[in-house]
């Protein structure tokens, strides 16, 4: 594609297809361009930098969360549709989350998915101050434990790049970690107990999630009975 034909929305959708193939390492502008049949120029005409590139892509992924109507659901059944809408959107795009730590992804997609949020914890009975403290928990939350999925999903690549010394050595401290924490009764059991497998994740999401908002509704009550209420 020529510069003229290349648009936007193409180069950003092609990014986020590289990023959930190869990760934040695996994304060049050379490498972009080789797949939409561009020159790296072209990419960069219409995106800027890379920098900017990574924060559209991280945006445009916001808008695949769904946004519960408040009219029809109420607070805490609204609460889990976004929490978990925003773990699977993650787990989908693993890259996002690292990209939290050294870029800045913010724009239309994640102002529309706050202000929702806000709206949600609005309607918990929440005073003003706390809506924001409510929002910001259960996002650290899940963002935390998808946090998880995106580390091993970066070990697991790294491993399969790694020619035979560096698997080797990877492997032989993974061994040794889970000899460090075999050694600990609690942990011991867990390890031959626990799987690690997505239905055991999500089963401890689900429990901290509903934990989580089992909190936020009782200080909204507490806060109501103390007439802190709207």
């Amino acid at each position: 594609m020529t510069r003229d034909t290349l648009t936007r929305e193409q180069i950003i959708q092609a990014t986020i297809k590289l990023l959930d193939e190869e990760g934040l390492e695996g994304l060049s502008m050379r490498e972009l361009g080789k797949r939409l049949g561009s020159a790296a120029t072209a990419v960069y005409w219409h995106v800027g930098s890379k920098e900017n590139l990574i924060a559209l892509a991280g945006d445009h992924v916001w808008h695949e969360i769904l946004l519960p109507d408040l009219a029809v659901e109420d607070w805490k059944s609204a609460a889990v549709s976004m929490a978990t809408g925003l773990h699977d959107m993650l787990v989908r795009h693993l890259w996002l989350v690292r990209a939290f730590g050294s870029h800045m992804v913010y724009g239309p997609g994640k102002a529309r998915h706050d202000n929702h949020c806000f709206a949600i914890y609005e309607a918990a009975g929440l005073p003003e101050e706390t809506v924001n403290h409510a929002a910001t928990s259960v996002f650290i939350f899940v963002l935390g434990t998808a946090l998880s999925r995106a580390a091993e999903a970066s070990f697991k690549r790294k491993l399969n790049e790694a020619d035979a010394n560096a698997r080797e050595d990877m492997c032989n401290r993974l061994a040794k970690a889970r000899e460090v924490a075999s050694t600990f009764p609690r942990l011991q059991a867990r390890l031959k107990s626990v799987g690690s497998d997505y239905a055991s994740g999500f089963r401890n999401f689900e429990f901290g999630l509903h934990a989580i908002l089992s909190g936020i509704e009782a200080e909204a009550v507490s806060s109501q009975r103390r007439g802190g209420g709207k």
